[in-house]
């Protein structure tokens, strides 16, 4: 990457940086590409020439987002640790982020709150899938879930499990989840019945 390369792609993380912490703030509506631009210290026209306009900079930086928070996914799932350790953080961490979504969605109006729900289907379909299918492979070979379970059963599970700790996750819980993270973790995988 040259210099140009990267000092445009250091003020789009500026700006998707910016645009995230407004439109979390405030919601989309209330936030206009001039607030934007100052929080982030470029001119709105540098906004206008990289994104063309404020709904095209929401979808950009809504995508950026999701693309960071899969990033992280596949460094834990990298990592050396057990599997059920890479599980719990990655757990933790969709729930966390459930509860950003849930937040966005409840800021949104409705033409907003479809748009961000059809892309996040979208990124499910192309690239949360391939990851969750990584994920699932590699608990199958190390022996954390059973190889008779289909892939759309251990993701409907998982994905139960997920949105019933994001409903949870609130900042008063958010200490009692972690802390309690560990037998949550153990009835994920071996339910209430315990190990078979």
């Amino acid at each position: 990457m040259n210099g140009f390369e990267r000092r445009k792609r250091n003020k789009m993380e500026q700006i998707y940086s910016s645009s995230f912490e407004l439109f979390s703030k405030y919601g989309f509506q209330k936030v206009s590409v001039n607030e934007i631009a100052e929080h982030a210290k470029v001119s709105p026209a540098t906004i206008y020439n990289y994104f063309g306009t404020k709904e095209q900079l929401y979808a950009d930086m809504f995508k950026d987002w999701l693309d960071k928070q899969l990033e992280q996914y596949e460094d834990i799932l990298a990592s050396g640790r057990a599997f059920a350790e890479k599980a719990k953080e990655i757990m933790l961490l969709e729930a966390k982020n459930l509860k950003i979504l849930t937040d966005q969605f409840q800021k949104a109006s409705f033409f907003e709150a479809s748009g961000l729900m059809r892309m996040l289907e979208d990124y499910s379909e192309q690239k949360m899938m391939q990851f969750f299918m990584k994920f699932v492979a590699m608990g199958k070979d190390e022996g954390y879930i059973r190889k008779d379970h289909t892939d759309e059963t251990v993701m409907l599970y998982f994905t139960m499990y997920k949105n019933e700790l994001g409903r949870h996750w609130e900042a008063s819980k958010q200490e009692s989840i972690a802390r309690n993270m560990d037998r949550l973790m153990e009835l994920f995988f071996y339910g209430l019945v315990g190990e078979k």
